[in-house]
């Protein structure tokens, strides 16, 4: 048993548009304690956004805006090379649009996690990574608000937001393969993506008993993060979800969102 220790279940969700949908929100809703909303950029609409913000409050759980590069065709995998104030504006635009719907429905954005290519970018792509963080910088001086930037252990953006008194919270990946030094597998490449509910099972009780992931070779990768990420697309998702948050209840964690 894991004797009083608070982690935190987030999912990729919203990411419906217009007639076309995608995944189970709701049924998601009711596993995970943090909802990384679509902005519109590499998914969702005005519609989607306004209805899973208000969907999120009343199941109680974190909003955080999911924010990505103007890449609607590519679904926000594909590198945008944007200048910095570009894409500063744009990581903005989406902050205060679904800021906007959650105040609609009695509540506010309470983080920020960048979404496929911007995610990876925040990483190691210094003009990206410093243009999120201003585009929070922005954000904080209008609203008074710091929020908290959820990102991958070792992200050069976690830097640069520390640098300037944010929070930066940490992630492991439920569903996705890793590879030796600690990167996610390419989408491209196989094991990307696990669908196999016990092995998914078993590597989160793993990495709340132990503090370690198994990269794709057998590699043992120590793991420190505050949250655990489920994707709302991932093929049987929501059984996953449901899967993962009573293995973890069972060993004594607490669900509760960072945030």
């Amino acid at each position: 048993m894991v004797a009083d220790l608070r982690i935190d279940l987030n999912a990729d969700l919203g990411e419906a548009f217009g007639v076309w949908s995608m995944g189970d929100d709701a049924a998601m809703l009711a596993q995970v304690s943090s909802a990384n909303i679509a902005c519109g950029f590499h998914a969702g609409d005005p519609q989607s956004m306004r209805t899973t913000a208000g969907n999120a409050a009343s199941a109680g759980v974190a909003i955080g805006a999911h924010v990505a590069y103007r890449d609607l065709a590519g679904f926000g995998r594909r590198f945008v090379d944007a200048h910095p104030d570009e894409l500063s504006a744009d990581v903005y635009y989406q902050l205060c649009a679904l800021d906007g719907m959650a105040r609609a429905a009695g509540e506010q954005v309470r983080y920020v996690k960048p979404h496929g290519a911007l995610y990876h970018a925040c990483h190691d792509h210094r003009p990206h990574a410093a243009a999120v963080v201003e585009a929070m910088t922005l954000f904080a001086e209008a609203t008074g608000r710091r929020l908290p930037l959820l990102l991958a252990p070792g992200a050069l953006a976690h830097d640069l937001a520390a640098e300037r008194g944010f929070a930066t919270p940490k992630e492991v990946f439920a569903d996705r393969g890793y590879n030796p030094d600690g990167t996610l597998v390419s989408r491209r490449a196989p094991g990307a993506v696990i669908t196999d509910v016990p092995i998914v099972v078993e590597a989160m009780q793993r990495f709340v008993e132990e503090g370690t992931i198994i990269a794709i070779d057998g590699t043992v990768i120590p793991m420190e993060a505050e949250s655990i990420c489920l994707h709302g697309d991932t093929p049987g998702a929501v059984a996953m979800a449901e899967s993962v948050r009573a293995a973890l209840a069972g060993t004594g964690a607490n669900i509760v969102s960072f945030a």
